[in-house]
């Protein structure tokens, strides 16, 4: 890997982490183009360029993050936990991510095993999130905002979630399609969806994290670690804010046609 390769990743992840068309996909796109092989470098670069678009998210919704923390403990303290609109978004936020944190852990070593040719699980991930994105755009109502939402939505919002814990779609394509399946309008599903993103990214990257401590040479590696982490994170931030602004005002077909074309382009050619 040089740098231009950690730059170019770097920015792919950025893009694509919450733009709802499948970063695992684009990742493993970019990665066989530039001929890098799937080794424990490779691993721990993705790795740490998606801690990077964490903090993007984390840094782009901070005044969000803070309200609802401190009015959760409050809540808590008080023992009054759903008393606040913001306290009760925080419980939500918890309830959506139970389901794919579960199923992460129980089903790591299966869903890693379940493919071997990272190009089929690119098309699949990108096939299906068309799928979704087109399927919510087209039946979804579109007219609830994040103080409607019950428990009910959050565990269905979740569930969508474990979608994206195999090799089937992308993360935000997900969850941001359950929103809309419950009702949502587009900016509050996607707003919901880079919220609850946060404890599934983070305990997924610190646990990974673990195994590239591990890594044999990391410290001549750490440049290269560097760039893709900071690259990903200015992307990722200029990301969000540019899909927020989108959806208030377009729909999400262009991203199902993008995700349809490519998945289907990518399943010709690893089939034949």
């Amino acid at each position: 890997m040089t740098i231009l390769h950690a730059f170019l990743l770097g920015v792919v992840q950025g893009l694509t982490e919450f733009i709802p068309v499948s970063s695992t996909a684009h990742l493993l796109i970019f990665s066989n183009l530039f001929g890098l092989p799937a080794n424990e470098k490779i691993f721990a670069f993705s790795v740490i360029i998606q801690l990077g678009t964490v903090v993007a998210m984390l840094a782009f919704f901070w005044k969000d993050i803070w309200l609802i923390t401190t009015a959760f403990f409050l809540g808590i303290k008080n023992k009054k936990p759903f008393e606040d609109s913001n306290a009760r978004l925080g419980w939500l936020v918890i309830a959506a991510s139970i389901p794919a944190l579960i199923a992460g852990y129980l089903l790591k070593d299966a869903v890693e095993a379940l493919f071997r040719q990272p190009m089929l699980e690119a098309a699949i991930r990108l096939l299906t999130a068309a799928v979704l994105l087109g399927l919510a755009e087209w039946l979804s109502k579109k007219n609830r905002d994040l103080n409607s939402m019950t428990w009910f939505d959050a565990f269905i919002i979740g569930l969508m979630e474990v979608i994206a814990v195999f090799p089937g779609a992308s993360r935000s394509g997900s969850t941001i399609a359950g929103g809309m399946f419950r009702g949502f309008d587009r900016p509050s599903a996607a707003r919901f969806s880079f919220l609850m993103s946060g404890p599934i990214l983070l305990a997924a990257g610190m646990y990974q994290s673990l195994q590239v401590f591990k890594m044999t040479g990391l410290v001549d590696f750490l440049p290269l670690l560097a760039i893709g982490f900071i690259t990903a994170a200015i992307v990722g931030w200029l990301s969000i804010k540019w899909l927020i602004d989108y959806l208030s005002k377009r729909s999400l077909y262009v991203f199902a046609a993008y995700c349809a074309v490519v998945g289907v382009v990518l399943l010709i050619v690893q089939l034949t």
